[in-house]
């Protein structure tokens, strides 16, 4: 009993040295402070609670209550602080700058969804507050204060959720268009989180340290099963479709000589991979949108293994040119075939080859030429997300070069990149490659190319959201 009133004595004593030191910190916070810890924290703590608390020490409580913050875990609550630009509060909590910032990837408590909706209110300035006020009049009779009350608003009136940020796009447009990036690298970080694999019996008794109760036999049939799950299916009765938008002559561009001899690359590599090809000449923004509808409405999907869209044309930073002059961003092409467009591609790989400058910083030399355009185009429609977790998994672009940089093309024989592309797939496909060998394969050799002249150098850029190896089945005469 002695032993017992003891114990308790002591965890009194820390649980109260442990309060001082909220208390400290909530000294050092004022009514703009909590009220970023309320919208912070309404994801641990009810929104009725939170609206009476006013003051930091009030929404500690709470987080106490919720057992999200203790002396042995404070954690959260150093999440919090550095989240709101607080970090000379830490050393309340024994945690540095540093090592906050090195614990978050794998500690983070606050969502993503939370973190963008704060970072935005950072960013939106009152004139911005005003004018999207003004805009939604109607919705919100009564002007909110500040940006975060604003955005806690709309949340509220279930306008925007972590799937649908339609409402704040549009408002960024017409107000602060500089936002939107915030916005698409939200999106981009979601659609790339990781998916953990389901715990199966097997797998749950690993992770409790019991590796001694099963068989070497059983490890290695578990080892292949797991193996297995992490290559995509490519056993349907159709490998798939391949899409190949070849332009040469544009309205008001240069002409792309040369492009003939990727396009056929192409169209030669996928139908000796199994897919049905289709090579489009000279594409102008309408019929690319056809092209675009024809494959995401395209009920051949469900009975295929992949897709493939291949773009050989003029580009710029963050998208392509059609023949007739028009800008078209490459992620609007994309979203034609994410999960709520094209549910016919569920659970498949989706490729993107795009051939095409992203940028104008240098000139051909006189056996290269770029693909590359010496005007700036005029007001390029600004992309309207779609995006989400569910919608952009499974996906791989594969650009020619970095944003920036120019893309070099032979006149007579045809891309750096494509050429390379092609032949390292008839290289190391029948040699059971994954794509993303092929692809660093492929980055390799265009790397070490260079034009005539000895100055003039490419490298590749393929970036993906894939969650599983791709591997083309051996073609049959291999």
């Amino acid at each position: 009993m002695a032993m017992t009133s003891q114990v308790q004595s002591t965890n009194s004593v820390l649980d109260s040295s442990f309060r001082i030191k909220l208390l400290e910190i909530d000294s050092h916070l004022g009514e703009e402070e909590v009220e970023h810890l309320r919208f912070l924290c309404q994801d641990f703590v009810s929104l009725k609670k939170l609206e009476n608390c006013t003051s930091a020490f009030n929404i500690f409580e709470h987080l106490l209550a919720e057992e999200k913050v203790s002396e042995e875990d404070s954690f959260f609550l150093a999440e919090l602080l550095y989240t709101i630009k607080q970090k000379s509060l830490l050393r309340y909590l024994d945690y540095s700058k540093k090592q906050v910032e090195s614990l978050l990837p794998t500690h983070r408590s606050i969502s993503l969804f939370r973190t963008l909706l704060y970072d935005l209110s950072e960013a939106i300035d009152p004139e911005t507050l005003q004018e999207m006020s003004f805009l939604l009049k109607d919705e919100i009779p009564k002007a909110p204060k500040t940006s975060l009350s604003f955005l806690a608003c709309l949340e509220k009136q279930a306008k925007i959720d972590e799937d649908n940020l339609d409402l704040l796009v549009q408002l960024f447009q017409k107000t602060k268009p500089i936002l939107v990036r915030k916005i698409e690298k939200y999106e981009k970080e979601k659609a790339t989180q990781v998916v953990a694999l389901p715990v199966t019996k097997e797998t749950e008794s690993l992770h409790q340290g019991e590796e001694e109760q099963v068989s070497p036999l059983d490890m290695k049939e578990l080892s292949e099963s797991l193996q297995e799950a992490d290559v995509y299916r490519m056993d349907r009765k159709l490998r798939g479709y391949c899409v190949i938008i070849n332009n040469e002559t544009f309205t008001s561009l240069p002409p792309r000589p040369g492009t003939h001899s990727d396009a056929e690359f192409l169209l030669d590599v996928f139908e000796w991979l199994g897919f049905i090809t289709e090579k489009v000449d000279n594409v102008t923004k309408t019929k690319l949108e056809d092209i675009l509808k024809k494959y995401k409405d395209l009920p051949g999907h469900a009975d295929g293994d992949c897709f493939v869209f291949c773009v050989l044309t003029h580009g710029k930073h963050g998208g392509i040119y059609t023949s007739d002059g028009s800008f078209i961003y490459t992620e609007k092409i994309m979203s034609h075939f994410t999960l709520s467009q094209c549910p016919g591609l569920a659970n498949k790989p989706k490729l993107f080859f795009i051939q095409a400058c992203q940028g104008e910083k240098t000139q051909p030399s006189i056996s290269t030429q770029a693909d590359a355009i010496t005007f700036e185009h005029q007001n390029p429609e600004p992309l309207s997300l779609q995006k989400g977790l569910p919608d952009w998994v499974d996906i791989l672009l594969g650009q020619s070069t970095f944003p920036g940089y120019v893309s070099f093309r032979d006149v007579n024989t045809g891309s750096w990149y494509i050429q390379s592309l092609c032949r390292h797939l008839k290289a190391m496909v029948p040699r059971r490659h994954d794509i993303l060998a092929i692809l660093t394969a492929v980055n390799k050799d265009v790397s070490e190319k260079e034009d005539s002249s000895g100055t003039k150098k490419q490298i590749p850029q393929p970036s993906f959201t894939l969650r599983k190896k791709l591997i083309f089945p051996v073609p049959p005469e291999q």
